[in-house]
């Protein structure tokens, strides 16, 4: 049986086109431009984002501060929050109203992550605000990147620059010592890898099934 849809916003998003939140049976799609984003459906990857990011940190650090690119349905913010470890999660969305619709419906499904009192969540483009952050004392254990599909299919063509040479280095200045470095894709991307591999010490490739025939890939850099 076809799961009923019903359409609850629909609203021009940073990029340009149309972003759009469906009710789909008992679960939320977010759409750019009628390119599916996201869903509530699952999460796992995104949740294995953070949690092999976390288990790769030093054994006893603790008060652990997480950056997380991205809100999304708020799986990836919902699992560092549920790490004991976790004192801060700061997360950076482009779109304020997918922020705003976690005040709504959406806010459900990862418990209305935003209001955690150790959750900050900043509406500002990644890159940015990335670049912003370089020049404030504050570093980060774990920086987690879902920020688009992946190296080669980016939300925007500024978001090119998070995924080549400078980028990297910016991001790696930004990790304590220690920390650990995690992107997202719904691919894997050989040039990618090979990038991180110049210039971090240690780089995992994770595998994450899904339903489809493709795994998702988790991307872990460390510089020790």
């Amino acid at each position: 049986m076809q799961e009923e849809k019903e359409t609850l916003a629909r609203v021009k998003g940073e990029t340009g086109g149309d972003l759009v939140l469906l009710r789909v049976g008992a679960h939320y799609e977010i759409y750019s431009n009628g390119v599916f984003l996201m869903d509530t459906r699952d999460g796992t990857s995104e949740r294995e984002m953070v949690r092999a990011s976390l288990a790769a940190l030093p054994r006893g650090r603790s008060r652990a501060r997480v950056l997380i690119g991205g809100l999304g349905v708020g799986f990836s913010a919902r699992e560092a929050l549920e790490d004991p470890r976790v004192s801060l999660v700061e997360v950076v969305e482009l779109e304020p109203q997918v922020i705003a619709w976690h005040d709504g419906e959406l806010g459900e499904a990862a418990e209305y992550v935003h209001r955690d009192p150790r959750c900050r969540v900043h509406n500002a483009d990644i890159v940015a605000w990335t670049e912003a952050a370089a020049t404030r004392p504050q570093r980060y254990d774990a920086i987690c990147l879902d920020t688009d599909n992946g190296p080669d299919w980016t939300v925007t063509e500024a978001n090119d620059r998070l995924y080549q040479a400078a980028g990297l280095d910016l991001l790696k200045g930004l990790l304590a010592p220690g920390g650990v470095l995690a992107f997202w894709s719904a691919n894997a991307v050989a040039s990618f890898e090979a990038l991180l591999r110049e210039r971090f010490a240690h780089v995992d490739v994770v595998e994450v099934p899904v339903s489809l025939d493709i795994p998702d890939i988790v991307y872990l850099a460390r510089a020790a």
